[in-house]
């Protein structure tokens, strides 16, 4: 945390350095065609941009395969020129328990390594039996790591903290390398939990301590519905303490990695506020961290 602490007061001092422990980007929407999004994150310096290959039954949203090979080798020369780290979302009704799910989840890995995305997003889902879900996990794993792609679990609304435990206790094992796999902590899923409900850092506190947390995802609800409200733009627009003390959880468990803003806003310069507010909130708490 010391080391986001100096990269995060630059930044927001207008130092102009990026932040190089903890990135904090945006994401595609089923509301937009996938450019614009990154796009606006190139203009907007944001040093982090999740693509979701998302199509909806109804047509919405847009799948890997409408963006070409030029296209995607576009994406990760201006990636490495802007030093945006990427990360592929798999699609939200992909399991790793069905053929198709396992095609679809392989065809976005396959896009992950074309872009140069250095993690790879997918869902927690043992509903047809946990160890299968680790058989999945595993062996996407496998297919990953000789292209640098680390993996990490999402909790959804039905997860768990316990579940997530669970989890990764079993993942490790089976002697993954430290690293490949990991957690994407939804705080706006665990918000949801039913044994969490409206307290996503009880959830947090309730994650073992060598469950790794990898990447985070960013978004508000009122406890009622997956609304994807946009960071302090929900209860914390009202009192910031929830999100202070998820970074303050984060610190203390020396995490490391993006922290993505999961929606596309109108107007997006919520997304502009939102980074600039977390950027302090980190900053203030590394020098608390340095000053104990």
């Amino acid at each position: 945390m010391r080391e986001v602490a100096r990269d995060a007061e630059s930044k927001a001092e207008g130092g102009g350095r990026r932040t190089e422990r903890i990135r904090i980007g945006n994401q595609t929407s089923i509301s937009s065609d996938p450019m614009t999004p990154f796009d606006y994150a190139i203009g907007h310096r944001f040093d982090a941009f999740e693509w979701f290959p998302d199509r909806r039954p109804d047509g919405r949203g847009w799948s890997e395969g409408d963006l070409s090979p030029r296209a995607r080798a576009s994406i990760r020369n201006a990636a490495r020129e802007h030093d945006i780290a990427l990360s592929v979302h798999g699609a939200w009704d992909a399991s790793l328990l069905s053929a198709a799910g396992n095609d679809t989840l392989l065809s976005q890995a396959e896009f992950a390594a074309e872009i140069g995305a250095s993690t790879f997003v997918v869902h927690h889902s043992s509903a047809d039996g946990l160890d299968q879900c680790v058989d999945g996990i595993g062996s996407l794993v496998g297919r990953l790591a000789r292209h640098g792609i680390r993996i990490v679990v999402e909790n959804t609304p039905q997860t768990s903290a316990g579940d997530v435990n669970e989890l990764f206790r079993r993942l490790f094992s089976r002697g993954l390398p430290a690293g490949s796999v990991g957690m994407c902590f939804d705080i706006g899923h665990a918000n949801l939990c039913p044994s969490t409900r409206n307290d996503y850092v009880g959830y947090l506190d309730q994650l073992a301590p060598d469950t790794p947390i990898l990447h985070v995802h960013l978004h508000e609800n009122w406890g009622d519905e997956d609304s994807h409200l946009t960071l302090f733009t929900g209860s914390a627009a009202r009192d910031a303490a929830g999100v202070e003390a998820l970074v303050d959880r984060l610190g203390r468990r020396h995490f490391s990695g993006c922290m993505i803003l999961e929606q596309w806003p109108h107007p997006p310069g919520l997304l502009d506020l939102a980074r600039d507010r977390l950027v302090r909130i980190i900053g203030a708490t590394a020098a608390k961290f340095r000053a104990s």
